[in-house]
């Protein structure tokens, strides 16, 4: 009872302060527009998630929702949607065994809807020993710049069967959810657990994406020195004009305090960076998977010690590394996920675009990669601007005329 009356506490919280939501539940409520859909999710089970599941629930639909990695389940939270009625296949510290056994459940349901965040339910139905779970699946979104990757990847393979929409790409997704919630929420959560200071540390910073932009950021105002890494030149080009350091990874190795990942990729930082580092050099992952720090290579080294919660110590010549949230998501894996106000766009993305999947079945006809509706990505900031009591200029006719000339 103590877990669900915590869960119950977090989900109000949040839900105070999700105003896009919130309008979106008062408008759409009476219309039940979701009625007769089943929705499966694969998402970070925490309050602001849940908060959409119960919108999503309110709004007509059947919910079943699964974890998206085996450490970012937040057991009050689970427990606590199950007591409102849904149904929740997620454990948290699982197998990996036993995180795709809870995936393959909830798909067992036959949803019309899925909501995937790093793609791992729809490559689970690209297994011909689950085809059956398709059968009445009209099409999902997906909110990760990994999942978008491993969709487009589908596609050049001529294997994507389903329509999927690219929340990830919507400007109020990237410029918001991306730059200042994973900036913000990255930092909270290193400096939560290390109880260290950022400033005068150098910080390495792999990738310079939507999401590398905000971490490098948001360490340059807390007052350290940033490397940015980069296999892309033009976003190497653009670090170094937003004032950052630009080097190889090898040669940021020695110099960085704290590195975090950002990319994407796999084997980003490995067993040829770790006798190069520091002593008591910190690494940790802000991507969606666990491989960009090799984490097989430093167990090569041993176990390690878990000094803290959340920080494993690993020992390499006499040198100390520490490794947040065992490599995985750190901002999840070992924190609270992004600040609720940038959650709140987001998901309003996700119900208006699984709305549009939904009833406007004739816009997206074939199995393909879809962008967010533009008018879904300025209705959700015209609400979010009214929310804050913001008000913007109106084009006058006139003008409309003379810009379509």
């Amino acid at each position: 009872m103590n877990d669900i009356n915590s869960g119950r506490d977090k989900i109000n919280w949040v839900g105070a302060n999700m105003p896009i939501l919130n309008s979106l539940r008062e408008e759409l409520r009476a219309q039940q527009p979701f009625k007769g859909a089943t929705i499966v999710t694969s998402m970070h089970l925490e309050a602001k998630t849940a908060y959409l599941l119960l919108t999503l629930r309110e709004l007509g639909a059947e919910v079943i929702s699964s974890g998206s990695n085996p450490l970012s389940t937040q057991p009050d939270i689970a427990a606590c949607l199950r007591d409102q009625g849904l149904t929740v296949n997620a454990r948290h510290g699982c197998t990996m065994q036993e995180y795709t056994e809870d995936l393959l459940t909830s798909l067992s349901a036959r949803p019309h809807l899925l909501i995937d965040d790093g793609g791992d339910l729809l490559q689970l139905l690209q297994d011909d020993a689950y085809r059956a779970y398709d059968e009445r699946l009209i099409g999902g979104c997906e909110e990760t710049t990994t999942g978008i990757i491993r969709l487009r990847q589908l596609i050049a393979d001529k294997a994507l069967r389903y329509p999927m929409i690219s929340v990830n790409d919507a400007d109020c997704k990237h410029l918001f959810d991306n730059r200042y919630g994973t900036g913000e929420s990255v930092w909270t959560t290193i400096t939560h657990l290390t109880n260290l200071s950022v400033a005068s540390k150098t910080v390495v910073v792999a990738g310079y994406g939507w999401c590398g932009k905000g971490v490098a950021m948001r360490a340059k105002g807390l007052g350290a020195r940033v490397i940015v890494t980069e296999v892309d030149p033009i976003k190497a080009m653009e670090a170094l004009m937003d004032g950052f350091s630009v080097l190889p990874m090898r040669e940021a190795a020695p110099l960085g305090d704290i590195f975090i990942t950002v990319t994407g990729c796999k084997d980003v930082i490995t067993g040829e960076h770790f006798p190069l580092l520091k002593d008591n050099a910190v690494l940790c992952n802000a991507g969606h998977f666990d491989c960009e720090v090799s984490t097989r290579e430093l167990h090569e080294l041993g176990e390690g010690v878990e000094i803290k919660p959340s920080i494993r110590q690993f020992t390499l010549n006499g040198k100390h590394i520490n490794l947040l949230g065992e490599g995985r998501l750190v901002n999840l894996a070992a924190g609270m996920g992004h600040p609720t106000e940038f959650m709140d766009m987001s998901f309003a993305l996700q119900l208006l675009s699984l709305l549009s999947l939904y009833t406007e079945r004739e816009l997206y006809a074939k199995p393909d990669l879809y962008a967010v509706p533009r008018h879904i990505d300025e209705r959700v900031a015209a609400i979010k601007l009214r929310s804050l009591n913001v008000a913007i200029d109106e084009l006058t006719e006139e003008q409309r005329r003379y810009l379509a000339k």
